[in-house]
This record gives C-alpha cells, sequence and structure tokens, in this order.
C-alpha cells in the first residue's frame, strides 16, 4: 500500500464515489473511467480496493481518532472545533459536524466496500488474491459498521451497492442485528486474510486485524467468553508482541512495529494529517489533570496513597508512561524545557502521536505536515481485551494476571505486577484504570466509559487544570447521551429512520 501509483490513486479518489445511484453520465467517454468501463482487470479491482481504505483517512485516521477522548475525562478541547466540546458539554444536536461526518463517511466507507464486493466478483483475476480481496473489503465494511453502532446504535444494515431507489427509504436494523452482520464479517476476513504482508502490501488488513475487531466488537456487547477466545487467537498467531519502548512506539520510524496490528496510513505530501501541527501548537488535545492522576506512582499504589508522592514534584516517581505520554511544565519536550505558556488549556500536552522527542529539536511542523500512521488496533489492547473479558467471564485466574502484567511490565515502563488474591470487582478497576492509561489518546476511553455505564457519572464532573482550577465544566444526561442523535439531514430525506431517545 506504500508504494500505489499515484495515478492508481488519483483515479480511485473519483471512482470510490460511484454507485448505482449515480445516474447522470449518459455517455462512456473512451478517455475516462466510469462505473460500465471500469472493474475490468485486477489492477482496477485492486486500485478499487484502495478507495475503500482511503475513507479511513476521512474519518477513523483523523476526526475519529483521538478527538473522542476530548469528550472523555481524558482530554480537553479548547474549541469548537468538528462539534468535540459541545458534545462534552452535552449541547450538541443532529446538526453538530461531528455527528454528521460520522455517519457520512461510515456510509461512504460501507458503500464502497459492497460496490467492491460485488463488482469484483465478475473480474478475472487470481482467485487466491480475489479471496484475500474480499476478506479485506468485509473488514473494512465491519469496521465502518462498528464505528456506527458504537454511537449511534442500532443502523440500516446494507449489503449491496448503493442504489438511492432502494436504499434511501430503509428503516434501522436493530444493534443486534448489525453486530451479528459485523461478527460474521470479520469471522469470514480472518479465513481468508494472511497472518502478515511483505513489501508493498504492508498496512493491508490481516487474520488478526479482523480477530482483533471481533474481540472488541465482542467485548462491547459483554459477549465475555467469545471475546477473550478471539483474543487467544491473536495471541496465538505468534505475531505480534509489545514494543520495548512505549514512548517511541508512536514516532514514524517504528511505524509498522511488532506491535501494531492495524492502523490507517499516511504519507507525504499526497495524503497528510495535522497530528503535530494541532498537538504541539494548538495544545489541542490538552490531556487533563484527570487522567494525569490516573497514572500510579511507580510503587504500584495512587499517588494520594503512596509515600513517594511530593507535591512539589508531581510527576516524579510516577508510572513512566505518564511522562511517556504527556508533556509536563518543567519536563523537555522537543528539546526545550515546556513552559506554562506552551500547555495554557490545563498544562499538559500531548507527546503521543507527534514526530517530537524529548532531547532533540526539529523546527515546528505546519499544518498538515504530518505523515505519522494512527494505530487503531494495537496488541496491548488484545491482552488487555483477553485480561476484562475473561475477568468478566470467571473471575481473576492466572491468566487474566499474566496479560495485565505484560502489559505492566513492558520494558521502558517496568510497572510493578498487578497485586496478588484480588476478586472480580476489584480487578475489574484495576483493568479499566489499565486501559485508561495504556490506552490514552487512541479513540478507546470515550466508548469504555459508556458501554462501562458510567460516562453520566464522569462526564459530569468539571475538567481541571495542573492546578486543580476548573477551566471548563461538562454534562451528560444519562437518559439521551449514551447515543448520539441521529444526523438531522438523514431523518427528513428518510422518515423511516427513528431518531434516538430524547433526540428532538
Amino acid at each position: 500500500m506504500r508504494t500505489i501509483k499515484i495515478l492508481q490513486l488519483a483515479l480511485l479518489i473519483s471512482l470510490g464515489g460511484l454507485s448505482a445511484c449515480d445516474n447522470n453520465l449518459d455517455i462512456n467517454p473512451a478517455d475516462q473511467y466510469s462505473e460500465a468501463t471500469y472493474w475490468k482487470n485486477s489492477d482496477e479491482a485492486m486500485a478499487g480496493l484502495t478507495g475503500c481504505y482511503r475513507v479511513l483517512q476521512e474519518g477513523a485516521g483523523s476526526n475519529w481518532f483521538y478527538e473522542t477522548d476530548m469528550i472523555s475525562p481524558n482530554g480537553y478541547a479548547y474549541n469548537e472545533a468538528n462539534g468535540t466540546d459541545a458534545i462534552a458539554r452535552g449541547v450538541h444536536n443532529a446538526l453538530t459536524p461531528l455527528v454528521v461526518n460520522r455517519w457520512q463517511v461510515g456510509y461512504k466507507g460501507i458503500g464502497r466496500s459492497n460496490t467492491f464486493l460485488d463488482k469484483v466478483q465478475a473480474v478475472e483475476m487470481d482467485e487466491n488474491l480475489k479471496k484475500r480481496a474480499i476478506g479485506e473489503a468485509k473488514f473494512l465494511r465491519a469496521l465502518n459498521y462498528f464505528y456506527l453502532i458504537d454511537v449511534f446504535g442500532g443502523v440500516p444494515l446494507i449489503l449491496e451497492q448503493p442504489n438511492l431507489e432502494k436504499h434511501a427509504s430503509l428503516p434501522r436494523n436493530s444493534k443486534a442485528e448489525v453486530v451479528e452482520q459485523i461478527l460474521k464479517d470479520l469471522a469470514e476476513a480472518a479465513e481468508s486474510l494472511p497472518v502478515k504482508y511483505s513489501g508493498a502490501d504492508l498496512g493491508r488488513a490481516t487474520k488478526g486485524a479482523a480477530l482483533t475487531l471481533r474481540a472488541r466488537v465482542l467485548l462491547y456487547n459483554e459477549r465475555w467468553a467469545e471475546a477473550y477466545a478471539d483474543a487467544q487467537k491473536v495471541m496465538d498467531l505468534n505475531t505480534y508482541k509489545l514494543f520495548d519502548s512505549y514512548r517511541d512506539l508512536f514516532l514514524l520510524e517504528n511505524e509498522l512495529s511488532s506491535e501494531v496490528v492495524f492502523d490507517v496510513e499516511y504519507r507525504l505530501p499526497r495524503f497528510f494529517i495535522s497530528f503535530d501541527y494541532v498537538s504541539f501548537q494548538l495544545n489541542r488535545p490538552a490531556p487533563t489533570k484527570d487522567l494525569v492522576d490516573a497514572y500510579l506512582m511507580d510503587d504500584g499504589k495512587s499517588w494520594d496513597q503512596s509515600g513517594q508522592y511530593d507535591p512539589t514534584r508531581p510527576y516524579e516517581h510516577r508510572d513512566p508512561r505518564l511522562l511517556q505520554s504527556i508533556n509536563c511544565i518543567g519536563y523537555r519536550f522537543n528539546g526545550q524545557i515546556t513552559q506554562a505558556s506552551q500547555v495554557v488549556n490545563t498544562g499538559f500536552g500531548l507527546k503521543k502521536y507527534t514526530s517530537y522527542k524529548d532531547d532533540a529539536t526539529i523546527p515546528l511542523i505546519g499544518n498538515n505536515g504530518s505523515e505519522l500512521n494512527p494505530i487503531l488496533m494495537r496488541y496491548a489492547e488484545v491482552l488487555l481485551t483477553y485480561a476484562e473479558a475473561r475477568n468478566e467471564a470467571s473471575g481473576p485466574d492466572s491468566k487474566v494476571y499474566d496479560a495485565l502484567n505484560q502489559v505492566r511490565q513492558r520494558k521502558s515502563v517496568n510497572m510493578p505486577k498487578v497485586e496478588e488474591g484480588l476478586n472480580k470487582e476489584e480487578m475489574r478497576n484495576v483493568i479499566r484504570r489499565e486501559r485508561r492509561v495504556e490506552l490514552a489518546f487512541e479513540g478507546i476511553y470515550y466508548s469504555d466509559i459508556r458501554r462501562w455505564k458510567i460516562a453520566d457519572v464522569v462526564n459530569n464532573l468539571p475538567v481541571r487544570n495542573y492546578k486543580g482550577d476548573v477551566v471548563r465544566n461538562r454534562a451528560f444526561d444519562k437518559n439521551r447521551d449514551y447515543l448520539w442523535p441521529i444526523p438531522a439531514d438523514q431523518v427528513q430525506l428518510n422518515p423511516a429512520l427513528e431518531q434516538n431517545p430524547n433526540w428532538h
């Protein structure tokens, strides 16, 4: 995927939007591609599949990623960009950009995958390649449906090439129905996808990616035994391992490391992202004091229970992931000691997903000047999924401890092992804290607090800065906000779409 020809990419960007409802072309010019003249050979089919991947750059790889952490106690969005802060304050509606974008991009990705799956059947190409490509498309369709049901609940389930006449008035399927289709797609994808790729195919969906997403979907739907069974399958592939340095895992030079299960590919100059600019220069997202307080001391105790805690040096003797993830006042980042004026929103900045290191200085990177790949799934999540699902299914046995301790004892982290003798509830609290700090700003925590049904508590607390001062109040309506509203234009265009409860 890293060496796709520019000509192909330019073609698929326009081609990927074609569907059966694009009926405004009456002729087939010899010097242009149309739906009628495309899908003739293997090269065209694989370029069309790349168009399915391309949608991830519009959604999951950018404003669906750590944007959602700013709707959780982890982060703070100081402005109304995308409507993120509006959602966090409970003043969003069916017109809020992030809400509308998730629906539109989700169905764009689904439509492209469905078009590919329909069209590829008639393409003459190597059967093994076709089988693999179908698995990739099913994985991508499942991923887009997962992102939709995570915030909207049940949505219309469409499994064929877009057709305005057939699909414009479809009602919502139940969430359970969509979940079953996601799981079916992922099971079939896992059967046809390879364990790994090489060369130009690096970055494509693998067997491990399909199983990891399947385990996540099962976890989110409290199907505990199935979730840890699929996580175990990923572990048994013996393909992934934790990268030694947590700090370096998220740097450009370590993309596609042994820990990465699936990411979104960017490559300058055509495909870029704004992580470096918004994180460092706009201090967005701004980590919160609540998140910082969640990091344990390096003796395994919380800051308010450890004798090592010094209020004059509150970030010393902490879980090393704190200073490997978060830029704190008085510590080096991009070769300079961070000043309060550089992290004005909460007194904290984000190191994760930036090109800046601690002890080396590089020029500031402008907006859309980054090519960092957002990691949508990595092996640490697999271990944490296994631990949570197995604990919920049968309690904290030795396998739960082992999975957790692998994450805690990464070479650059080396935190104490989890205390022995915990009951299920105590272990649940340990796992939840571990997920929060390990996966902070990876687009996971907002989903976690909603599936754990604690969002109406933690998202009704104020945002505090490093001094403990309130910088923003938040609100979460437990009778409404566990689901987002269906976008207004969709409900207006299709009266069969039933709006989510308590949205008007």
